[in-house]
C-alpha cells in the first residue's frame, strides 16, 4: 500500500516555505534593489556624458558648452523645477537629440569622428512630482569651457555615507551626485530639501 503525505505535513511544509519566502524578500527587498539598479544607471549615463563632453571640448576647434548661468534639464517642454540656476528644457521630440538641440546644448556632431553617443542619456525615472526629483541637469560655463552634470541617488546603498557617491564626488552639493570638468562642481543643483531617500520640493 502507497502511502501519501497527510494533509498536516502538507500544510507544514508550505507554512514553512512561506516563512522562508518572506525571510528572502524582506532580506533581499526588492524595491531597494531596483532603485540601485536605477542608480547604478544614472552613474553609468553621467559617466559616458562626461566622457563624450571631454572629447567634444579637446576635439571641436571653438567648443560652445551653452549659455553660463542657465541650467539644463533633462525633462521634455516645460521645466518650471529650479536647478540652481535659470532653467530650461528642450521640446519632447529634441529631448535626446546630440546634434545641440537636446537638453544638453552640445552638438556632438560635430567632433571629427563623429558623435559617441547614439542618443542622450535621460534619468531612468525622468520625473519631477511633489516627492521625487529624478531627473538629469546639466549646466556650463562657457568662457571657460568647463561644466557640471547632476543627478539624484534613490538608493540608500548610493546615498550612505560609506558606500556612496554622493559624498566623494567632489561636488558643492553633498545630497547630489555632481561630475564634471569645472573646479568645485558648483555650477547648477538640484533642490536641497531632502528626506532619507529622495529629494523633495520645498
Amino acid at each position: 500500500m502507497k502511502k501519501g503525505f497527510t494533509l498536516i505535513e502538507l500544510l507544514v511544509v508550505i507554512a514553512i516555505l512561506a516563512l522562508l519566502m518572506s525571510i528572502i524578500v524582506i532580506t533581499l527587498n526588492p524595491a531597494e534593489l531596483l532603485r540601485k539598479a536605477r542608480d547604478t544607471k544614472r552613474i553609468a549615463d553621467l559617466s559616458s556624458l562626461r566622457t563624450a563632453m571631454d572629447l567634444y571640448v579637446t576635439d571641436v576647434a571653438d567648443p560652445q558648452l551653452g549659455t553660463t548661468g542657465t541650467c539644463y534639464v533633462g525633462l521634455p517642454s516645460s521645466c518650471s523645477d529650479t536647478c540652481g540656476a535659470t532653467p530650461t528644457c528642450p521640446a519632447a521630440a529634441n529631448l535626446r537629440l546630440v546634434t545641440g538641440t537636446g537638453w544638453v546644448p552640445v552638438n556632438f556632431a560635430a567632433i571629427s569622428s563623429g558623435s559617441p553617443l547614439s542618443a542622450l542619456p535621460v534619468d531612468p525615472t525622468n520625473a519631477t512630482s511633489t516627492t521625487a526629483w529624478l531627473y538629469y541637469t546639466y549646466a556650463a560655463e562657457n568662457t571657460l569651457k568647463t561644466f557640471e552634470l547632476n543627478a539624484n541617488m534613490e538608493s540608500s546603498y548610493f546615498r550612505s555615507a560609506s558606500t556612496g557617491v554622493l559624498a566623494t564626488d567632489g561636488g558643492d552639493n553633498s545630497g547630489i551626485y555632481e561630475i564634471g570638468s569645472d573646479p568645485g562642481l558648483d555650477l547648477a543643483g538640484l533642490p536641497n530639501t531632502t528626506s532619507a531617500t529622495f529629494y523633495f520640493k520645498p
